[in-house]
This record gives structure tokens, C-alpha cells and sequence, in this order.
């Protein structure tokens, strides 16, 4: 079941030659999923190779550099004759204006798309095993990021235990996987947790976009396999991010630090570290033993599973 995440603008409001603006596309499966959608968006998606089969959109505010990707890719979807419908989630009292973006310069889509609201404590998206839910963030405007949870996974199967049992091998062992008691020819019958292991947890991603640091990321973050944290700034301009209401790569690692996270990608590179991102980076680590990343545009990385390595 894979979980694989490309992070197609990683840079602040103002775009540099070598980071567009706030865009994360998650293939979960197949279901594919995009967070924010800054301009130029369907151009990263063509570099990056991610497709145009998105059938929802998670917007976290509404300034320009996370939502005016959204006019141009929706008419290039277009173009590529899509007609399914698209969902696109916003904080609430956004959805006028997304409506609005949409159909910017009369445009009318050839296609069904539904804009809808969700707030804190709503579920955006209840899909087969997993849950996409919004969760309180604090920035210049109204805001909100997001977390990805999957479902438990049912323990592992113990099939010697079960042929120790005189479980016949087929569909019984099946059965039993699943939560079904089995009757044997002889009447005995065997209950699923004589032979499978406690449930597994499934993956948590945390995407929180623009931000400060904040007690709530640290509560939806624990022990996520990813978080995806604001970190616009370097700690020598803590003031500026504290004035924008952004975060420093130092206050993103204490968030991971403290939330038990697995890795944490940074994000938001302000266009002052075109040069040079890495104090971001290092600064962070020295917040953070987990695995810390500075993604480029265009980075693939895959999110195993909690006990991958059992």
C-alpha cells in the first residue's frame, strides 16, 4: 500500500528559478490528492510526472502563492478533456472566493467542481482507509492545515499457528484475517485472535502550511511518519517570521522534536535563501534528531509503514 509524496513548490510567496510556490501532490494508492496550489502548479505536475488524475484539492488559506496555481490548472484539465468532478476543500468563509478564482475571467469549466468548506474537527475526506481532516493553524489570515491518518491495519497473520489449529489452507485463512471465526470439519471452532497478531497503525502525513509553531501541530503530529512544516525562515530573522506569522527552521524541529515525528520535510523556503537554504536545514537538526529534510522541487519520497522493518 504505497504512500508516496512529491513536493512540487517548496518556496515561499516570492518564486525563485529554483522553487515555485506552496504545492504537495500525495499518491496514496492511487488516490491522488493535492495540498495548496500555488502559480504554476500544472506545470510542476508535468515536470514532476505526477499526472493530472487529482479529484481533490486541499486549500489552506487564500493567499496568492498557495491558490492562484488553481485558475490554470483547473482550465488545463480541461483541455485534457477531464470531465469527472473536482473537490476542492477550504477553510470556511473562503468558498466565494475560491468559486470566484475559478471561473476568473468568465471561465467556465467543462467539468463538474465542488467547493466545499470544512473546519477544524470536520472530516474533508473519509476515503477507503484513511481520513483527511483539517486542523487549526496560525497565520495572517484565515487558515488551517491538514492531516492524512490511515485506519489500523489488521495484525499480522501467524499461519503456523493457524495450520497448527487444522486451519485448512484457502479461503479460511482469509476469513480469519479478516475478523471471521472459522468452523473446522470437526466443529472446533477458531476465533481470529488465536491467529492474528494486534491491529497495526497505519501512516499519519501533516501537512501544515503557512504557520507558527503551535501546541495543536504538536497534538495532530504525534508520532506522524511525516510532517510537512512551515520554515520560511533561518533563526537570524526569528522576528520577521514571528511579524508574518511564519516559523523558523529551528521552531519547526522543536514542533517534530516534540511531537515524536518520524521525519520532517521543510518547506516554505523564503526567496532570501536562494543562494543558501542550509541554515534552515541545520538549524532544524540541531532542533530535531529524526530525519530532517530540505525537499527541492520536484522530490519523491516514499512513506513506509510504521513497523516496515518488522
Amino acid at each position: 500500500m504505497s504512500l508516496r509524496v512529491t513536493f512540487l513548490g517548496t518556496g515561499g510567496a516570492v518564486p525563485t528559478t529554483e522553487r515555485a510556490p506552496s504545492a504537495l501532490f500525495v499518491n496514496r494508492e492511487g488516490d491522488r490528492l493535492l495540498f495548496d496550489c500555488g502559480e504554476g502548479t500544472q506545470r510542476q505536475m508535468m515536470r514532476a510526472g505526477t499526472g493530472f488524475g487529482i479529484d481533490h484539492v486541499f486549500v489552506s488559506h487564500l493567499h496568492g502563492d498557495h491558490v492562484l496555481g488553481i485558475p490554470g490548472l483547473v482550465q488545463t484539465l480541461g483541455f485534457n478533456d477531464r470531465t469527472e468532478p473536482l473537490s476542492i476543500h477550504c477553510p470556511p468563509g473562503t468558498g466565494e472566493d475560491l468559486h470566484d478564482l475559478v471561473h476568473v475571467a468568465n471561465h467556465q469549466p467543462g467539468f463538474p467542481i465542488r467547493i466545499e468548506e470544512v473546519a477544524p474537527g470536520d472530516v474533508a475526506l473519509d476515503a477507503d482507509g484513511y481520513e483527511v481532516r483539517p486542523f487549526e493553524t496560525t497565520h495572517r489570515t484565515v487558515s488551517q492545515g491538514y492531516v492524512l491518518e490511515e485506519a489500523d491495519r489488521p495484525g499480522r497473520f501467524d499461519r503456523p499457528k493457524a495450520e497448527e489449529l487444522g486451519v485448512p489452507v484457502g479461503p479460511a485463512f482469509g476469513r480469519l484475517h479478516a475478523g471471521e471465526s472459522v468452523e473446522l470439519a470437526d466443529g472446533t471452532v477458531v476465533e481470529p485472535e488465536q491467529v492474528v497478531g494486534p491491529p497495526r497503525p497505519g501512516r499519519t502525513l501533516v501537512y501544515t502550511a503557512d504557520t507558527r509553531p503551535r501546541e495543536r501541530t504538536v497534538e495532530v503530529a504525534a508520532d506522524a511518519d511525516l510532517l510537512v512544516h512551515d520554515a520560511t525562515f533561518a533563526e537570524g530573522m526569528a522576528d520577521r517570521a514571528r511579524d508574518t506569522a511564519h516559523s523558523t527552521g529551528r521552531e519547526a524541529g522543536s514542533i517534530a522534536d516534540r511531537a515524536n515525528a518520524e521525519r520532517l520535510a521543510l518547506v516554505h523556503v523564503s526567496s532570501r535563501y536562494a543562494a543558501d537554504a542550509s541554515p534552515i536545514l541545520r538549524e532544524a537538526r540541531e532542533a530535531f534528531d529524526g530525519e530532517c529534510l530540505l525537499p527541492d522541487d520536484g522530490t519523491l519520497i516514499e512513506v513506509p509503514f510504521p513497523d516496515a522493518e518488522e
